[in-house]
């Protein structure tokens, strides 16, 4: 029922959403030269790796590879990024993710390998369903960006403040998931986005 419910409403989102997806990535090739999406490998169910979209939100840097990821590194955001990340619309293209399979629209969200890592065994238990778009963690550290950019050792911050909070919210998901839980996160995340 989960992934039918997935494949359906990111089939009819991307149908609605196919003017503002032209618009966005119009804005990002004039204001932002470089390609328009930004696609990095995660790790999603069983562990098996996969091509995750986002619109790209950073000016290009060469020497970086689609597993990396800096902890609190802002420095190449540019302005339309920021827009985009505030409002959450650098997420929208994940919907082609779930579309195909790699995503769900809720579940815990897929990292890159070298933070899965780190507490393998809490990880064996998330990889067990596909990670998604939204979940109680995302809402609980929407402002996870200011928090390391504000720390000293933002890489340690994350590896043992964030990380380990995420992954017992995750591992809460993956045993006690359900419809009803699905539909409230993502009327949260909705919430959150248009307060914020």
């Amino acid at each position: 029922m989960k992934r039918i419910i997935d494949f359906l409403f990111s089939l009819i989102g991307l149908i609605i959403l196919i003017i503002p997806f032209t618009l966005i990535g119009l804005l990002i090739k004039i204001k932002m030269p470089g390609p328009i999406f930004f696609v990095q490998i995660r790790v999603g169910k069983e562990g098996k790796p996969f091509k995750l979209f986002k619109f790209r939100t950073m000016s290009v840097a060469s020497g970086k590879t689609n597993g990396s990821f800096d902890a609190g590194d802002s420095s190449r955001i540019t302005p339309l990024g920021r827009i985009l990340r505030k409002t959450k619309l650098d997420e929208l293209p994940q919907l082609i993710n779930v579309l195909i399979g790699d995503m769900s629209l809720v579940g815990p969200r897929p990292e890159v390998q070298q933070w899965t890592q780190i507490y393998p065994d809490q990880w064996k238990i998330v990889h067990r369903m596909r990670p998604g778009i939204t979940d109680n963690a995302s809402i609980m550290f929407r402002n996870e960006e200011e928090i390391l950019a504000s720390s000293q050792n933002p890489t340690l911050t994350y590896k043992e403040e964030i990380l380990p909070k995420k992954l017992r919210m995750y591992i809460n998901y993956v045993e006690n998931h359900s419809i009803l839980i699905d539909a409230k996160i993502i009327l949260t995340t909705i919430k959150e986005i248009i307060v914020k």
